[in-house]
């Protein structure tokens, strides 16, 4: 299996990294680290975003698998993956963009609401959904999907946040995407919120191996 893919699916979660310079998405990433995380998206609608993909791979490839957010189109797919990037994820589906990513070997995760979406992007060759948005629709949601579509591997995003993080998990989430529940997208990075950062994503990765643990029993 791709150690991409891999590490997304054992760590339950993709904490995304939304709208810093590329230096504070070095201190992000290494706070994030310290919390147990494995995995971060950087979204490209961030200030020099494909500088900073650049940037965390070179200062943390070892540890942190890192992949890009917010892709629209193939060419913007290619240009992230050449930065880097080990995993692409959109907010919709764009089977070109599904194509792009699979041509370089990389983990494709489009973004998808209905049935049909979901299994229309699965059917293009992604290796996860993203189902996005279920900030009103919740764990059920997830649930009710795994009915018929057991075998898709679903990463809902939007609203997931530490109350109901392990819902979505127990729901049958293979993983999910983590937003301004865990990394703010305004917020000042001084060592305070660092701190309180790495204090975060350890409550969500002790959830996590919690799900796991459970499971393995």
């Amino acid at each position: 299996m791709n150690t991409a893919l891999t590490r997304i699916l054992d760590s339950k979660m993709v904490p995304i990294v939304r709208g810093q310079s590329p230096e504070d998405v070095l201190k992000i990433a290494r706070s994030l680290h310290e919390g147990g995380v494995q995995v971060i998206e950087i979204t490209l609608n961030s200030p020099n975003a494909l500088q900073a993909i650049e940037l965390v791979c070179h200062e943390l490839g070892d540890v942190i698998t890192v992949g890009a957010g917010t892709v629209l189109d193939p060419e913007s797919a290619r240009a992230a993956l050449l930065a880097g990037a080990s995993f692409i994820l959109a907010p919709s589906v764009n089977t070109e963009t599904i194509k792009m990513t699979k041509r370089y070997g990389a983990i494709s995760i489009p973004g998808a609401m209905t049935p049909t979406e979901i299994v229309t992007a699965y059917e293009s060759g992604c290796d996860i959904v993203k189902v996005f948005p279920v900030t009103t629709l919740g764990p059920d949601y997830i649930k009710d999907i795994k009915g018929p579509l057991g075998h898709i591997p679903l990463m809902p995003t939007g609203g997931v946040d530490l109350e109901n993080f392990e819902s979505y998990l127990k729901s049958g989430a293979a993983a999910c995407g983590l937003g301004s529940s865990l990394v703010k997208s305004k917020a000042e990075i001084d060592p305070s919120y660092l701190k309180n950062l790495t204090e975060k994503a350890r409550r969500f990765t002790m959830i996590a191996e919690q799900i796991k643990g459970g499971a393995n029993e």
